[in-house]
């Protein structure tokens, strides 16, 4: 796939969502997060790529989150990182309101936040080579057979990333599931525009930036191994 492709993208993306919205209700806090945070942290979807310095207000290297669930990852990690600017992506109306808490609490600057389609966000909203990184732990495993279709690490998906993320950029997968595991593995060995940053075929260690969240604390005590998976962007 080429920038250009994105245009028309693969039907797996086209037409197939890889989330369900459950919303959920939103605590008071996180609707007034809405109400007087979002001009601050948030980013509307307008469907043309964006100038992401121009957003920071500073050139620093951006780094993509996409389904940051209740935001505590990314809250750690720009908080920790502060030379890079962290863009965050999320359906989930209470996650991403109770993320801008988290970040006014502190007067973080380098976080901005889409409530939006993470591939929608990456087709037009994303410039071609604009990331540094894009993190992806996580996401929906869609365990049944007949619902494999709906996972967002798929061929089509990796190859769309490849335009987004700069030569020599980095792709952290992370999940807890392990028939899932295997499928990115899968997708990604076979990626052109990727190689594996550990070795060919071989899963990483899990990295320091890493946390580990309450999620992965109840996958684990279900007895659920967590895999990390590190691609580099082949140079171009």
């Amino acid at each position: 796939m080429t920038a250009g492709d994105t245009d028309n993208p693969p039907e797996h993306l086209r037409r197939i969502r890889s989330f369900v919205l459950r919303e959920g209700r939103m605590t008071p806090a996180q609707q007034r997060a809405f109400d007087t945070l979002w001009s601050r942290y948030g980013l509307d979807y307008c469907g043309t790529a964006r100038d992401l310095d121009a957003c920071f207000g500073r050139s620093a290297p951006h780094v993509l989150e996409i389904g940051f669930g209740n935001g505590e990852a990314l809250a750690w990690a720009s908080e920790h990182d502060p030379v890079r600017d962290y863009i965050g992506v999320e359906v989930h109306g209470p996650g991403v309101g109770r993320l801008m808490n988290a970040l006014a609490a502190r007067d973080a600057g380098n976080v901005r936040l889409y409530r939006h389609d993470a591939v929608e966000v990456l087709e037009h909203e994303i410039a071609p080579a604009a990331l540094a990184e894009v993190r992806i732990w996580f996401p929906d495993p869609w365990h049944k057979k007949r619902h494999n279709k709906r996972r967002l690490i798929q061929h089509g998906f990796a190859a769309l990333l490849a335009t987004r993320v700069a030569p020599g950029g980095l792709l952290h997968l992370a999940t807890d599931w392990q028939p899932y595991a295997e499928h990115m593995l899968e997708v990604m060995e076979s990626a052109p525009g990727w190689v594996n940053a550990v070795a060919p075929g071989q899963y990483a260690e899990k990295p320091d930036w890493r946390i580990e969240t309450h999620f992965e604390r109840r996958g684990l005590k279900l007895g659920h191994g967590v895999r990390d998976l590190l691609y580099r962007r082949r140079p171009q």
